[in-house]
């Protein structure tokens, strides 16, 4: 990776600079945690999935690296912590140490913390764990501890309630949930409050858990259930029903499934003022961000015209930027083919026939399809892409699908490309298409 370099002067105090980066995600041998971790898996196209009887993306997280990084969590509220906890906290130290902020100093007491969640696989125990306590033959200590363990983990806002509690913030702090494009969204919620100047620091996390076994008990169930959906589908359902148990193949022509994962990904956003202030490296900036729906009745399916998409990424550049300017795509396709077809429809459309050199690529193989961290972690591998001026290819797509009107960079080897913007694109079930517009430090 290149050498870190100071936030440069630009021409607006309210721009929304990234200054830090953290991590807890499925790694080869052990979890990945930094932009160095994710770059490496990234840049040369590698899969950190696991065969569990299905492929997924498992973090594996030692309570020896929880406890090093957190050692003085009260154990009243820690040993009640779901594996969303756990993530969450631990991306979210990693990205305040990426960025150079003391968190028991208090640096991030007026921040805002906001965080994405689309899952809840993590909450299920809690939520069962109270309603099956026989109160008849609970002691007092242990209904104490199910009050507990039940107000940190039965809702979505699971990991905002103590990730606030560790920062001690005074700010905003709030959970949005919106599948995949959970973290996306609380992205461009971040970068309206920086512009408008309500906050100057915001810490953004995506996390998620979606249990194995749970997948692993859907793959018996679609197997039989295959049949009766044929005769039961709609336009705008794919053919199959998805399956886990081969390897996902983004923008490959064998592509037919998608494979999940977990964990947790936290970017640090801070005004340029305040980052030029404290002298912090900046890996990037967000510009813009912008959301529509496909408006179908459906609410499993998506428009493969494309036609939402490109509506978002016009919302997005807006008139300022064009699409000439942007010659990558950070792409959010996790193996399905339909998320791939309208995709490339509308790649061809806001491109025409430039679409052929637009470079638009997917790492979901290397960590697993995990929901609401795809936002944050495009965000990041997108800002790693523009700092190092090379794009990472899609990984596991080696023989490119005939329908693509983009160029996915098959293989395991970098692209060089000197570009200064880039967008990042994520979707939810039901037609939600997001995207974010990024530029280099210094982009205008």
């Amino acid at each position: 990776m290149s050498g870190r370099r100071p936030a440069a002067g630009g021409t607006s105090a309210r721009d929304t600079m990234v200054t830090g980066m953290g991590f807890c995600l499925p790694g080869e041998s052990s979890p990945v945690f930094t932009a160095g971790d994710v770059w490496d898996v990234a840049s040369h196209g590698r899969s950190c999935l696991k065969h569990h009887g299905v492929y997924y993306g498992s973090v594996d997280l030692p309570a020896t690296a929880f406890e090093e990084r957190l050692p003085d969590l009260p154990g009243i509220f820690s040993q009640h912590y779901t594996d969303a906890h756990r993530f969450g906290l631990v991306s979210l130290v990693e990205a305040c140490a990426d960025a150079g902020l003391d968190i028991r100093a208090g640096d991030l007491a007026d921040a805002a913390v906001l965080a994405g969640r689309g899952g809840i696989d993590a909450n299920v125990p809690s939520y069962l764990a109270v309603l099956e306590a026989d109160a008849r033959t609970t002691t007092p200590q242990q209904a104490m501890e199910l009050f507990v363990r039940a107000q940190q983990g039965l809702t979505p806002s699971d990991v905002a309630l103590v990730q606030g509690a560790l920062a001690r913030t005074t700010g905003p702090c709030f959970t949005v949930s919106c599948g995949c494009a959970s973290s996306a969204v609380q992205i461009g919620n971040a970068r309206r409050m920086i512009a408008d100047g309500d906050i100057d620091l915001a810490v953004v996390t995506g996390v998620d858990v979606f249990g194995v076994n749970v997948i692993n008990n859907v793959q018996r169930l679609l197997h039989g259930a295959q049949r009766s959906y044929e005769s039961i589908r709609v336009d705008g359902m794919p053919e199959l029903l998805p399956s886990f148990d081969r390897v996902m193949r983004p923008y490959d022509r064998r592509a037919d499934c998608v494979n999940h994962g977990e964990g947790a990904v936290t970017l640090v956003l801070e005004s340029r003022e305040r980052a030029h202030r404290r002298g912090a490296h900046a890996y990037g900036q967000v510009l813009s961000h912008a959301m529509t729906r496909d408006g179908l009745a459906n609410p499993l399916a998506s428009d493969e015209s494309g036609a939402s998409l490109v509506a978002a990424v016009r919302a997005c550049l807006g008139d300022r930027w064009t699409v000439d300017q942007v010659p990558y795509i950070h792409g959010g396709s996790d193996g399905d083919v339909v998320v791939t077809a309208f995709e490339s429809n509308a790649a061809a459309q806001l491109y025409g026939p430039g679409a052929a050199d637009l470079l638009m690529t997917s790492q979901e193989a290397c960590f697993g399809h995990n929901g609401a961290p795809a936002g944050a972690l495009g965000v990041a591998l997108t800002l790693l892409m523009l700092e190092n001026g090379e794009v990472c290819p899609t990984a596991n797509c080696e023989e490119p699908a005939d329908n693509l009107s983009f160029d996915p960079v098959p293989g395991v080897t970098t692209r060089p490309l000197a570009f200064d913007y880039a967008l990042s694109c994520n979707y939810q079930i039901g037609g939600v298409k997001s995207a974010l517009l990024l530029g280099s430090p210094d982009a205008a």
